[in-house]
Parts: C-alpha cells; structure tokens; sequence
C-alpha cells in the first residue's frame, strides 16, 4: 500500500493560507492501526455506556518513538475522516526541538490565532485554554496534537464537545485522560520497508539481491526514518552495495537504536564542510532554517548554504517546507542526535560562535526589515545601501512576508538567546530590532500578544544582568498592555515596579512616566484621590525640568480626577492652569481643549454665566485651531447653556449651526462650502447667524 502522507509542521486550519501548509512524505503500511483507529472513534466509551452523553471528544492516542512514522499515521487518518468534521482541521505541536515541552498558553494562543479569534495579550494560561475549550464547544473540529510531551498539556486543550475528535501523537501512555486506548506504534513489517526503500534507490540494486535489503530492514527494525536516511545514503553512494550499509551497521560498535547508526554513517561519510554545517543546523531556533540562518551557522556563503541545504534534502536529513521563501525543517526525530554529534565534535566555543553568528545575522535583517519601511529618511537609504545585497528587502511587502513567514522561528531565537545567559547583548539587540520591525509592519494592537512574550525576556535578562533602566522600559511597556486588556490592579504592581526601577537608574523619564501611569491605574479603578496625589507627584517633576508642555498635560489630569470626585473648585483652578500652561507653550488645539474641559467643570458647578463666557472663547481657539468637532462640541454646549439662561431662540440656532458643520455645510472658518456664496435672502437675525457660525460641533467627549 502507498500513499501520500504529511507530517504536521505547526497548525493549520483547514481551508486558511495563513498557517503553514504541512510537508508531503512517503506512506506506507500501517493498514491494520488505521482500521483500528478508525474503529475507535466509533467505539462506545464508558460515558456512553453508562447512558450519558460523552462530554468531552474522543481522544485517539498514537504512540511510538521520533521517526517511528506516528505523525505520518495521524496525518492520514486526518485525511480520511476529516470530511466528517466540516469546521475544518487545528494542528498544534506541543513539544520543541530540543525537548522543551510547549506552554499550554502557547499553544492554546496559536489555535485560537488558526481559528481567527482574538488573545489579549498577556493572558493566563487558564484563561487561554478555557477560551479555546469554549469557541471548540461550538465548532465540530478535528485537532491534531503532535509530540506531545505530558496528559496535562493534551487535558487543557481537550474540547469539552463530543462532537469533536483530538488525535494525539505521543512518545507513551497518556496516563491521566480517561477513555484512552493507545495505538502503539513499532517497526513497519519487511514488506513495507523494502517498498520504501525502492522509492528511494533505484529498484534494480534491489532486485539484484533482495535478500540484502530486507537484511538492512531487518537491522534497521523497520524504523522508518533509519531506512530513509539508509535510502538517501544508498542514492548518494551508487556503487555501495545494499549489503555493504547493512554490515556498517553491524559493525557499528556504538549501542543505540537504528536511527543513530544510521545518522552516523551519513554524517561520516560527508565531507568535513557539510558535516560540520549538519551538526551546527540542530542550533537553528525551532529547528527551523533558512539560507541565511544556515549561512551564519556554517559561516559559509548564502549560495553555498542553499546548496548544501538542497543536497541535505535529498539524503532525508532536512525536509522541504513548501512556502515562498526558502525553508527547510529538521526533523525532530534528528534534533537530539545531531545535537550529541555537535557535541562530541565540536568545542563548546564553536558553538557559542555559531550562536553568535545567527543572532547577530538575524539582527541585520530584522534592521534591514524595519528600515524598509522608513525609505522617507535620508539616513535610513544611506544605510541600507551599505546593507550587503543579500541583507535588503526589494519591498515593504517582500519584508513584511519574511517577517510572518520567520515569525516563530524570530520568537524561538529570542527564548533561546535570552536562556542561554551568555549572549546577553546579542539577546537585547535581538529583541530590539523585532519589537521595532513588528510594530513598523504589523502594529502595536496585531503584534500585542507578541510583543508582551518578548517584553518579558527583556525584563528577564534585564533583572539578570541588573540593568534597572532596561528593566523599568520592559515593566512599563508590559503594565500598558496589561492595563490595555483590563489588569489594572497587575498593571499597577508593575508601574509601582518600574517607579523603583527607574529611580535606582536615576532616569527621570521612566519616573516621571511610571508616577503618571500609577495616577491612570487609580483613575481606573476609582480612587480618584490617590489618583490626583499621583499626578501632582508627576507634575512636580515636570515643572522642576521645565516640561511645560507635559506639565500642561498633568494640570488637566489632575482637574479631571477632581471632577471626578466631585471637587469642582479645585478642578477649575487646575484647568486654569492648564489653559495657560498651553497658552504658554502655543499649543493652540490643546488650549482650546482645555477651554473646553473648563467650562464643562463650570457648567457642573452650576456656573451658566462663567460656562457661557469660556464656551465663546473656546470656540474662537478652537476655530484658530481647525477643530471642526471641538467647535461643533462647543456650541452645543453653549445651546445647552443658552436654554438654562432662557434664551431658547439662541439655543436653537447654535444647534443647528452645529448640525449643519457636522453635515459639511459650513466651512472650519464660519464661510458657506466652498464653492457657494452666502445666502443673503437668509432672514436670521443677523446678530445670532453671526454668533452661530462661528461655533462648532460636537464632543466626543459630551
């Protein structure tokens, strides 16, 4: 039996172009644990036994080791049954190269990403997984989990639906999840694995000694990745005889499964470059490599890596990601193996080198991308044509899609540079430049999630190398998203944080921030006192530096925070303060806002007269200004405020004057769209039409 088979790399919703498309692999045997797989979603379970609708979805365990084709069977018992699944198929991975198990709150944020829902950044992890158990309560999906490294991983995204099917791909047992009978995998029958084999080498070097190359399954165990990597061995060697790799393998004096033997034998029979850049490919974050991280690896040319890259492919050491750009993954069944052969040939130093040179090549294109976008700058075209050719990006787009194809590959690179500990520097630059390049191609609001994940390396590398500067930039920036997704009491623990911070690095910025910011999360959470201690706090340090304009600022937060307690008369003075403080600086918009604010305290204050007054001043700044809706704002309050002074007719005429600025009919200046002359058949009285005109709508903040 063959068939295409696939091997999840990463997740993808069925039917959207924005995951990754899994890779095409041979398939062979395996006909008896598919019939019983598929059995067994039929099968009754205990809660249905017992008369009582199963309340979660049915859990299907493939175990076996790496390169045991596991993933290969849940990728075609995906294919075959997916069509009773119509809200598509979530492919999630939950163990790394290296081992390191997946956070549920990583995984749990990529599915609910596949299925296009939102994920405040910064979320619990509980908080995640339930999010995605309840939009899966509503869907009937197919969910592939593979490599998983734990029950509690696969419990937390189990669907609470029995409508629903999680197929789950695993080294054992998932001891823990009840109803779970385990597929367990173990070599592919002698048949099969001669079959492979004959997909591989050419059929005749078979034929001629048949009993040679079921001798190399019978030494390989059937594993399926050993005979592919013997096969690509085979094709690559000609003139080798299928028996003389069967009896290399024999004489291998080193005990380990098939597979080691078998990468041992490639790996040798390399030449030294190629060996070398083999063995340095398992520190690709992810495992997952392109030209340039290859090339920074090896420390070889961008041709060179490409080619190398292609020739690893067709012995079965790296596989082909089909996409746009060049990519190429490690299997994870090789990652541990190469890492011991980098280990046992290479120094310690070498690989540190290595390191260094990817992260420093994926700061020069994480520059160059962000660059890309700011081509209005003189400086920023001078250095990028002193960018190497291979470094630039022809386009704004060509960067933003190597950036979203790169992505997790970007965010591996930093969890890895920021654990290593002794590349420290690298790791900040690193960080630097991908916040800067998301936010320019991505913005703030799309790349949160991201960005909260990186600021907490920061924060981490931050406390470890006891940089308070850094560490107070890193708290802010994660108190605003925290605050932004409604944790203000957390957001408030980090402001008072970064406040400590930046004192102990007697950065006046960061203080005067961090103060301001801890007056917000009062606000917000209703203790308007403590609120406006905060922000006289931070006022005080603007005007001891002469930050006029930001001192301006503060007077109205202030005055607002008194409105809000009901202080109107301290309100006042501090609008006050604020309206000359913008007079001072010449910020005409702002001092018609504050003008504005002014007499809504006055109005609350029961102060028609004074309200009345400051409303026509308003509206002249605000006319300086070009603020149609201000203007708009003013005079409906100032029609609010003609009506409580008994002057309905007035009112009346500010209103519609309002309504009609609003519309367009009348110009920022007080003049007739352009284009129209004034209608002097208008039988308004002349003293109202003239007052009406030059007030303006709206208020947003009304």
């Amino acid at each position: 039996m063959t068939d295409q088979a696939v091997d999840a790399g990463g997740m993808n919703l069925s039917g959207d172009d924005r995951s990754p498309a899994p890779m095409t692999r041979l398939f062979l045997g395996r006909t008896r644990e598919l019939k019983e797989l598929r059995a067994d979603i039929e099968r009754a379970g205990l809660d249905t036994i017992s008369g009582r609708k199963a309340p979660r979805a049915r859990v299907l365990l493939i175990a076996g080791r790496p390169g045991s084709g596991r993933t290969a069977l849940a990728e075609k018992l995906v294919r075959q049954v997916a069509h009773r699944y119509p809200d598509g198929v979530l492919r999630a991975r939950l163990t790394e190269p290296g081992g390191t198990p997946v956070p549920v709150e990583r995984a749990a944020r990529d599915l609910l990403t596949a299925l296009g829902l939102p994920t405040p950044p910064g979320a619990a992890e509980d908080d995640l997984a339930k999010t995605l158990r309840d939009a899966l309560a509503e869907r009937r999906v197919l969910l592939l989990l593979d490599d998983a490294a734990g029950a509690d991983q696969v419990d937390a995204l189990l669907p609470d639906n029995a409508d629903c099917l999680l197929v789950a791909v695993a080294r054992g047992p998932l001891t823990g999840i009840a109803d779970v009978r385990p597929c367990t995998l173990g070599g592919l029958d002698t048949k099969s694995g001669v079959e492979l084999l004959g997909h591989t080498i050419d059929p005749v070097r078979i034929t001629v000694d048949p009993r040679a190359a079921e001798h190399l399954v019978e030494v390989c165990q059937g594993h399926p990745a050993a005979l592919a990597l013997a096969g690509g061995w085979l094709a690559a060697s000609p003139k080798a005889a299928v028996s003389d790799l069967a009896k290399q393998l024999h004489a291998d004096p080193e005990e380990g499964d098939p597979l080691g033997r078998v990468l041992r034998i490639v790996h040798a029979a390399l030449p030294g470059s190629a060996a070398r850049m083999l063995r340095l490919l398992a520190l690709a974050p992810a495992g997952d490599i392109d030209p340039h991280t290859a090339s920074a690896l090896a420390g070889c040319s961008l041709d060179g890596a490409r080619e190398l890259l292609d020739d690893f492919a067709a012995l079965g050491l790296v596989r082909t990601v089909p996409a746009p750009l060049p990519r190429y993954e490690v299997p994870g069944c090789l990652h541990p193996l190469l890492m011991s052969l980098a280990d046992r040939h290479d120094r310690p130093a070498e690989l540190q080198l290595a390191r260094a040179r990817m992260l420093e090549r994926t700061v020069r294109l994480l520059q160059s991308c962000r660059a890309i976008t700011e081509t209005d700058s003189p400086e920023t075209r001078e250095r990028l044509k002193s960018l190497p050719p291979a470094l630039r990006f022809a386009t704004p787009r060509a960067a933003e899609d190597w950036l979203l194809a790169r992505r997790p590959a970007l965010l591996a690179a930093a969890r890895l540079a920021v654990a290593d500990g002794e590349l420290d520097t690298l790791a900040r630059r690193l960080m630097s430049q991908l916040v800067r390049a998301m936010v320019a191609h991505l913005g703030t609001q799309a790349a949160a999630g991201d960005l909260y994940g990186i600021h907490r390396l920061v924060l981490d590398v931050a406390e470890r190398q006891n940089l308070p500067r850094e560490q107070a930039a890193a708290l802010l920036n994660l108190a605003d998203l925290d605050a932004r997704t409604g944790r203000t009491a957390q957001a408030l623990a980090r402001y008072r944080a970064a406040l400590d911070a930046g004192r102990a690095a007697n950065d006046p910025y960061a203080t005067g921030r961090a103060m301001e910011s801890v007056g917000s999360a009062h606000q917000e959470l209703g203790d308007h006192d403590r609120a406006a201690d905060w922000y006289g706090r931070a006022l005080a340090q603007r005007l001891a530096r002469g930050e006029h304009a930001d001192a301006a600022r503060l007077y109205g937060r202030i005055a607002t925070a008194h409105t809000y307690a009901g202080r109107y008369g301290e309100a006042l003075r501090n609008w006050r303060a604020a309206v000359a403080a913008h007079r001072r600086t010449g910020d005409v918009a702002a001092h018609a806002r504050a003008l504005s604010e002014l007499a809504r305290v006055q109005e609350y204050a029961g102060r028609p007269e004074e309200c009345l007054r400051t409303c026509q001043e308003a509206v002249e700044w605000a006319r300086r200004a070009g603020d149609v809706r201000l203007q708009a704002a003013l005079q409906l309050r100032l029609a609010d405020t003609l009506e409580r002074l008994g002057d309905p007719t007035a009112a009346a005429l500010h209103r519609g004057a309002a309504e009609r600025m609003l519309t367009g009919e009348i110009r920022p200046d007080g003049g007739p769209p352009a284009g129209e002359e004034p209608d002097d058949t208008d039988d308004t009285p002349r003293e109202h039409a003239a007052d009406a005109c030059e007030i303006r709508s709206t208020s947003g903040e009304d």
